[in-house]
């Protein structure tokens, strides 16, 4: 398994992977284009996928325009081997070396990803679009849970 900084090479296995998803689904496919791929991995922020086998089996993506994690997909069949999390960390680890900007996000309800923001210590503030629950991560929050992690596992 890698993880490592996402390509403009890899959009097509990142659409692949967005699409493959059961949770969270767009509601049309066409609605994220390959070119807002290529501005969120080149002006608006950074991306990091994770290989297994020379296969993009999940992305992360943040926007450091709006403060936002954009995306954050797996492969379902790739789900719950702690990928996820390594992709989130990344992401969180490098847009708070570069901002010390409160970063949010807009996820369905009563699905596995708003389990997994919580547990991650997003904070629920409120809604976002139609029927998401939104949350915020703060920096000082972030640094503070990655500085309990350290003390809990040396």
């Amino acid at each position: 398994m890698i993880i490592r900084k996402a390509l403009i090479e890899d959009i097509k296995q990142i659409q692949a992977v967005r699409n493959s998803v059961t949770e969270n689904t767009l509601s049309d496919p066409n609605l994220v284009t390959d070119e807002d791929c290529k501005e969120f991995l080149t002006i608006r922020g950074k991306g990091w996928v994770c290989e297994i086998d020379n296969e993009i089996v999940g992305f992360a993506i943040v926007d450091l325009k709006e403060n936002n994690i954009w995306a954050l997909f797996l492969n379902p069949k790739f789900e719950k081997k702690g990928i996820g999390k390594q992709l989130h960390d990344y992401m969180l680890d490098w847009c708070f070396e570069q901002t010390k900007n409160t970063l949010w996000l807009g996820t369905s309800p009563m699905t596995r990803a708003e389990y997994f923001y919580r547990k991650a210590g997003w904070v629920e503030i409120g809604t976002h679009g139609k029927n998401e629950i939104k949350f915020e991560m703060t920096h000082n929050n972030w640094i503070s849970k990655k500085e309990n992690q350290s003390f809990i596992n040396p």
